[in-house]
């Protein structure tokens, strides 16, 4: 049965190892990362290689945000400002968002990668940690909708699908999780009200992330990502149904083995684990403790793949000049 699990690979082509490890261990689908991209003859042939190893047509991710989290890189892929200096500066900032869904999504589809991590519905705060802010949509929850809307509605025309984050929310993060684990102590009234609600807007979405933050109103020991309360407010209070992976297990923010960090967010309610770095013997053991994928999560991930959009035709010159009329007119 296929893994509850989404891998990593070490470099910009296949080992024949790593491609024996992902037959065995099947996981649910890749995500790429600036060490896996060259160009693009060699990032067609890896994304076709990966799906060889699993035997099937696997989803294959990657952190396209555009800004300073973009793995597809000039001078072969297009360069985007970040997201809350785009929402700033566009004189339509819907339609230039409309507009950098579609471009990312010709970028990633040309290359054989149909998932993109975006939209985040994250709230961008005075204090919000730099490491996030600038990857925000804006500062306020309406703004913030419409612009994931607007993104995803972009992403879907050139054939890619969104995984909205960081669930249920990261603005008031004041560290960064890569590093250390933040803690949120704001009542989950409160919250639900502000921070959770540009998730709740979207919560039609198919697929999200988790973060690892602490909200202890709901959990004071546990980050969200290994919360079985945090997950139960993602799904019954926010209303998310899609399909729920965590953030990379090799953020610091999270504690223990990566066998324990794996078990603890299958046993929390996640769907899925994310395990990015690639290291063999890691992946191993994330593979052992998440297992294979439930019966629920097989069919959200079902439902998720099904409503995969086709590529639309487009003239992507007259739309990049459109994009940068918009930035710079």
């Amino acid at each position: 049965m296929t893994g509850a699990c989404i891998l990593g690979c070490l470099g910009p082509k296949l080992s024949a190892a790593e491609a024996g490890f992902f037959r065995d261990a099947d996981p649910w689908g890749f995500i790429l990362f600036a060490r896996n991209v060259e160009n693009p003859a060699q990032l067609n042939q890896l994304t076709g290689a990966l799906r060889d190893s699993v035997g099937r047509a696997a989803p294959i991710l990657v952190d396209q945000e555009g800004g300073r989290v973009q793995r597809l890189r000039a001078p072969f892929w297009r360069e985007f400002l970040p997201p809350l200096e785009q929402m700033a500066r566009a004189r339509d900032p819907l339609r230039a968002m409309w507009l950098r869904g579609r471009l990312i999504a010709d970028d990633l589809s040309g290359v054989g990668i149909n998932v993109n991590c975006a939209p985040s519905g994250d709230i961008a705060e005075a204090d919000t940690h730099p490491f996030l802010q600038n990857r925000c949509y804006g500062t306020a929850v309406p703004a913030i909708v419409a612009a994931g809307r607007a993104m995803v509605a972009g992403m879907a025309a050139g054939g890619v699908l969104p995984v909205m984050k960081h669930l249920p929310g990261h603005g008031r993060a004041r560290i960064d999780t890569h590093f250390e684990l933040p803690r949120v102590d704001a009542p989950l009234a409160e919250l639900l009200a502000h921070d959770f609600a540009p998730f709740a807007a979207l919560a039609d979405l198919p697929m999200a992330m988790t973060a690892h933050i602490v909200f202890s109103d709901i959990d004071p020991v546990l980050p969200a990502t290994l919360s079985p309360a945090v997950i139960r407010v993602i799904r019954d209070r926010i209303g998310f149904a899609g399909l729920l992976m965590s953030d990379d297990l090799s953020m610091e923010a999270l504690s223990g083995t990566h066998y324990q960090r794996a078990e603890g967010v299958i046993r929390a309610g996640c769907d899925l684990v994310l395990y990015c770095k690639g290291e063999p013997a890691v992946a191993a053991e994330v593979v052992a403790a998440a297992g294979a994928m439930s019966t629920a999560a097989a069919a959200r991930a079902t439902r998720a793949l099904t409503g995969a959009p086709e590529p639309q035709p487009g003239d992507m010159a007259r739309l990049e000049a459109e994009l940068a009329e918009l930035l710079d007119g």
